[in-house]
């Protein structure tokens, strides 16, 4: 997963259509839960960055198996690249902390890290079968 990737024609066309499909559902998602559930924090992201950190161990197990390492290039580089939101979670949290709101800043930073974290462990186990 760390050495040079090279693509073949039709590879960089699925990677091009996850990445795609990555950054839709995550458009897609983080708006609907934000409608539901409201601003007081940032929970589609929250929700979008869980679920890619649960995919991104359930992938990783998956290619520790010995899957095709063309998955790490399309659905972990492309469309998880795309799905996830670090820039965004980034954002909202210096956002939250700039303009007085501590305890929303580290109560986002808090959960984010745990909950991907133990989303990313139960991917992996789940994963491996």
């Amino acid at each position: 997963m760390n050495t040079p990737l090279s693509l073949t024609a039709l590879e960089g066309l699925l990677f091009f259509l996850a990445a795609a499909g990555g950054g839709m559902l995550r458009f897609w998602l983080s708006n609907q839960l934000s409608r539901w559930l409201g601003m007081a924090l940032p929970w589609g992201t929250l929700a979008v960055n869980v679920s890619g950190a649960f995919a991104i161990g359930y992938l990783v197990a998956l290619l520790l198996a010995g899957a095709n390492s063309s998955l790490w290039l399309i659905v972990g580089i492309g469309f998880l690249g795309a799905y996830t939101t670090v820039s965004s979670f980034s954002w909202q949290s210096f956002s939250f902390w700039h303009s007085g709101r501590t305890a929303r800043a580290m109560a986002n930073v808090m959960l984010t890290l745990l909950l991907g974290i133990i989303a990313v462990a139960f991917g992996f186990y789940w994963g491996q079968g």
